[in-house]
């Protein structure tokens, strides 16, 4: 953990470094003046995407082929440990497989629609590494320990339906959030990322009210969490991913993106790599902002291709 002291001295040496213009070798934000002032100057981006010593938790990851468990891959490949968390055992084969890539990986099952299951996620996750640097919020949708889309309109929908789905992509990036958010605060540095969708915030698919919602929501807490630790060496960004080929994707949705300007779904790796930009210390002065990774989707006013012909 870095303490105001320690930080107080990296600023001392950036400032001493630039009144020789000396190059700097410094991978965080640099700190000038005294204890408090908390004024920051800027950072080198020698290694923008370098996650070494950074420790990642990466909810709704149990899927082999789902945007968590590619997410969770990408955050190894470039150095950091990751904590997984998921509602089924099935996350224990993911944590085998990305210990075989050589990554140092763990994972935590439970329902984070519930405090405590998030609390003790962050917990088990600091107990081990003895800090957490990175969230992704991608817990959500759908849940293999309750498999029921909570689809519907408002007038079909009960209240119980809407409720589950606002706790299930909601409450859970909240509460997660919230139980992170002082280890993140307290060295200093901190990336969250939610996982939400272009439905909702740009988009809007018919019969599908609660989930709409919800996503939207998401953009809406990334936002305030934003604000509220911009001040702390925290980032807090959201992606917005639409058609992607995951095991969950129906045959509806393989067409919807084959209509799309780029003329296919994207795939969960590429909604990994941005999620691991928004993470990475290159990332430092993007906060409170959403990625669109929709293969243009979300602006094309036309749905048809040359010659008249639906694809």
């Amino acid at each position: 953990m870095t303490s105001t002291t320690e930080w107080t001295t990296v600023g001392l040496v950036a400032h001493r470094a630039a009144a020789k213009q000396e190059p700097l070798h410094i991978a965080d934000p640099l700190w000038l003046g005294g204890p408090g002032d908390g004024m920051v100057v800027g950072m080198d981006v020698s290694s923008p995407f370098d996650l070494r010593d950074r420790v990642a938790v990466v909810t709704g990851a149990g899927s082999p082929q789902g945007i968590g468990f590619a997410t969770a891959k990408l955050m190894g490949h470039l150095g950091a440990s990751v904590v997984l968390g998921a509602t089924s055992s099935r996350v224990e084969q993911r944590v085998r497989e990305l210990r075989g890539a050589g990554v140092d990986a763990a994972c935590r099952i439970g329902d984070l629609t519930r405090e405590q299951a998030a609390a003790e996620l962050v917990a088990t996750t600091v107990g081990m590494f003895g800090r957490l640097d990175i969230l992704v919020n991608n817990a959500g949708m759908i849940s293999t320990t309750d498999g029921e889309f909570e689809s519907g309109t408002a007038e079909e929908m009960t209240l119980e339906t809407w409720t589950s789905s606002l706790r299930r992509n909601l409450d859970s990036a909240f509460l997660v959030s919230k139980a992170a958010l002082p280890s993140m605060v307290g060295h200093g540095w901190g990336r969250i990322v939610m996982v939400a969708s272009v439905t909702g915030p740009l988009m809007a698919m018919r019969g599908d009210v609660a989930y709409s919602t919800a996503k939207a929501g998401m953009v809406g807490l990334m936002r305030a969490l934003a604000v509220d630790a911009a001040g702390r060496g925290v980032t807090v960004n959201a992606v917005l991913p639409g058609w992607i080929a995951t095991s969950s994707q129906t045959d509806q949705e393989k067409r919807e993106g084959r209509l799309t300007p780029v003329g296919r779904s994207g795939t969960p790796e590429e909604v990994a790599s941005a999620i691991a930009w928004l993470s990475s210390p290159g990332s430092s002065y993007v906060t409170g902002q959403s990625v669109v990774v929709d293969g243009g989707n979300s602006i094309a006013e036309e749905r048809f291709i040359a010659g008249g012909a639906q694809a």
